[in-house]
């Protein structure tokens, strides 16, 4: 007596679920990592300090009509903004140089998927660190309400909206450093030197004046900074510097992360 076994039906197969880990569950993962390790946490507790400490100045020395709710949460995002990028180069770099990354491929074949992860994961941080902004803006707020601030609450949709923007590119723009580099100290430098010394070099040379307008980042993205709100120039030149110091890196990243060997 022979049994046969009937291979299942179009049908059936379109029906069977993935077995793929699903794009929620990678962004779990990847979220969980950005403080697993000892430098993710020791960035993250130096980033609460960092905005502390801002606050903490603004509440000292600034004069009366300064100490706002707008003016606290501007000033808190700017630690957040310059520090909370070199975490999204962790969530990359650290596969590489602890050497998880085989097991990390090995689980999730497809590289793309678990980059995508990394992409949205940190994204996530970006937004939750506008809520600590906001947080931390509000307490600012009321310790100057009881110290002589002008303790205002008004708070424009530019200023949020520049700010979110702002701290969705920075990270992005950390994770686009992390895999195109996919080394910790060289993406690191590599992150805060380049677009330093370009926008040094524009200053000492005349003629590439017009180009910084559109392609440094400490220009293109002050407006939002300031809680301004933009020109269609002033987008347009922004978004000129995304596509160089953004898009370019995550494109190259992208590319090599999936054709490097990992050992």
């Amino acid at each position: 007596m022979t049994a046969t076994v009937e291979a299942p039906t179009t049908a059936e197969q379109a029906w069977a679920p993935d077995p793929r880990p699903s794009l929620a569950t990678l962004t779990a993962v990847e979220l969980r990592k950005l403080v697993d390790t000892r430098a993710g946490r020791w960035l993250l507790a130096i980033i609460v300090l960092a905005c502390a400490g801002m606050a903490a100045i603004q509440l000292g020395f600034n004069d009366r009509e300064f100490r706002t709710f707008e003016a606290f949460f501007l000033g808190s995002a700017l630690p957040i903004g310059i520090l909370l990028p070199v975490l999204g180069i962790l969530t990359v770099t650290s596969e590489w140089s602890q050497r998880t990354a085989q097991t990390t491929f090995a689980l999730v074949p497809e590289r793309s998927r678990v980059l995508i992860g990394k992409l949205v994961a940190g994204g996530l941080a970006a937004l939750g660190s506008v809520i600590a902004s906001l947080v931390i803006g509000a307490a600012a707020n009321v310790i100057a309400a009881g110290t002589g601030g002008d303790a205002g609450w008004q708070l424009g949709g530019a200023a949020v909206g520049g700010i979110v923007v702002a701290q969705l590119v920075n990270v992005t723009m950390g994770v686009a450093f992390g895999m195109a580099l996919l080394n910790t100290p060289l993406a690191i430098v590599a992150y805060f030197a380049l677009p330093t010394a370009w926008g040094i070099l524009a200053q000492l040379v005349s003629a590439l004046e017009t180009a910084a307008e559109w392609l440094d980042f400490s220009l293109t993205m002050a407006p939002m900074l300031n809680g301004d709100t933009l020109t269609g120039e002033q987008w347009a030149q922004f978004g000129t510097s995304v596509a160089a110091w953004v898009l370019l890196p995550l494109v190259v990243g992208f590319f090599r992360v999936l054709r490097s060997e990992v050992n």
